[in-house]
């Protein structure tokens, strides 16, 4: 995670379904047959006969759902309804025949929906509950929302390397580009640990898309058999299963980021679809007639050598040119310096602040050791390490020894700390299945515990293994 975010200890909330229901109308014997059958279905209900008790009561009783009629003896319900609104309140108008342009005045004042007299109370009773249903979805999005904005404010690059320094310019000429077309996409390449996930992250917040919708796709996790329906959005009946139609993952972008994260993972079969997103920014879900636009942004990210894959028949080369647009290179932990120091003292923080303990330091052996170390796993390992060894460490300071960086042994010569018997790998191939096996190993061959130390998917994880013949 070449660019770092602080955790936010903050849980989304249970979706809970309005309760309350306010019914502001001058014709008695209707409004109490609507509140008995609201009360019987769960609702807790009050009655209002004027807009002056409608408006009292709405204050005092705070309900989620307004029955509003247009025609009152002290005047006309959307006189009222901007109140309601501006709230919170979910509105829904009644009105008798012949008003119908009060109706579609108070639609677009902010009523969301409207039933003519005379009302069937069944009829009533679906829209109320189709409506809380909604309102409260929008609540859950609307909350996801201003939570991915918070995490954004704690997304930071912590180095000053070379390599930090040229990708800070490169993350801000790319969010600075702003077009009525468009937007160009964005291939982000870098070893596994890098942080290619959140540098896609901070391109999001960095530029005009900060308040618009997120979509991380893991491609390499995503079931085989399914990665299509989840993609691509499928219709009611478009295969065994599908009982109701449902927006894929490209679709729920909307107008904000896509982010395919290991898009070299992508089956053939798919990348032909995806290469018309692309190219013809629309979608069309699966059993469907009718395209659908795409106005979002898409950033895509590997750790393989997609170029390489091209010449191998393993990736489309026309989609290989098509992502890759716009390039950010990120470099690893090894070629950043001291950055590791910083990372290492970030980690330590983030760790105490986690579990309550004290401030911790990092001794003159360990600040070589991290120097020293050729870290295969890159800034993920690094973070895993060091929380280790805040956790497990009788002192407040960290040793080498605490560290338990089993790839490089240290030796103390004069004083100094130097690295006399290195056994790394010197590939990504090697380093990658090297990192597996420490894994597996400090998990006792448990598959799903190595995939959560490693931050990976247990999919990835057994795809990882097989790739490289390691057996658990």
């Amino acid at each position: 995670m070449l660019v770092q975010q602080t955790e936010v200890a903050e849980k989304t909330p249970q979706i809970i379904f309005a309760k309350k229901i306010l019914i502001v109308e001058d014709e008695t014997l209707f409004a109490r047959a609507v509140q008995k059958r609201m009360q019987k279905a769960g609702f807790d209900c009050e009655h209002a006969e004027t807009l002056q008790d409608g408006r009292a009561i709405a204050k005092q009783f705070e309900p989620d759902i307004v029955l509003l009629d247009m025609r009152l003896p002290d005047g006309n319900g959307v006189d009222l309804l901007p109140e309601l609104v501006a709230g919170g309140m979910t509105v829904i108008v009644m009105t008798a025949y012949g008003e119908l342009s009060d109706a579609v005045n108070a639609i677009k004042l902010g009523a969301i929906d409207y039933l003519k007299k005379p009302i069937d109370l069944e009829e009533l009773l679906l829209i109320v509950q189709k409506n809380q249903k909604t309102a409260a979805l929008k609540t859950s999005l609307d909350y996801s929302r201003q939570r991915d904005l918070r995490v954004a404010d704690h997304v930071n690059l912590i180095g000053e390397s070379a390599a930090i320094q040229s990708l800070r310019m490169q993350i801000a000429r790319i969010a600075s580009l702003t077009s009525d077309a468009a937007p160009p996409s964005v291939l982000i390449t870098g070893e596994t640990g890098t942080g290619k996930d959140v540098a896609a992250r901070l391109l999001h917040v960095s530029g005009a898309y900060n308040n618009k919708p997120f979509v991380h796709v893991d491609c390499a996790s995503l079931p085989a058999e399914l990665i299509e329906a989840e993609l691509f959005g499928h219709e009611k009946g478009a295969f065994t299963g599908a009982i109701n139609a449902r927006p894929g993952l490209i679709e729920a972008a909307e107008d904000g980021t896509l982010f395919l994260d290991e898009i070299g993972e992508l089956p053939l079969t798919l990348q032909a679809k995806l290469l018309n997103v692309l190219e013809r920014r629309v979608v069309r879900r699966l059993g469907a007639t009718k395209e659908r636009s795409v106005p979002a942004r898409i950033i895509a990210a590997t750790n393989r050598d997609l170029h390489e894959m091209t010449q191998t028949g393993k990736f489309r080369s026309d989609l290989y040119y098509r992502l890759n647009v716009m390039m950010i290179s990120l470099a690893p932990l090894r070629e950043r310096g001291e950055d590791v120091l910083l990372l290492a003292k970030h980690f330590m923080q983030l760790t105490e602040k986690r579990y309550g303990l004290a401030k911790h330091s990092l001794s003159a052996s360990a600040q070589d050791a991290l120097l020293q170390y050729i870290w295969p796993g890159n800034v993920r390992e690094l973070r895993h390490q060091i929380s280790r060894a805040v956790l497990l460490s009788t002192s407040t300071q960290i040793t080498a020894t605490d560290l338990a960086l089993r790839e490089a042994k240290l030796e103390q010569t004069n004083g100094n700390h130097q690295a006399t018997n290195l056994k790394l790998p010197i590939t990504l191939e090697a380093s990658e299945k090297s990192l597996l096996l420490n894994a597996l190993e400090s998990s006792h061959n448990n598959v799903s515990e190595a995939a959560r130390v490693l931050n990976i998917s247990r999919m990835t994880m057994r795809y990882r293994m097989d790739k490289h013949r390691i057996k658990a």
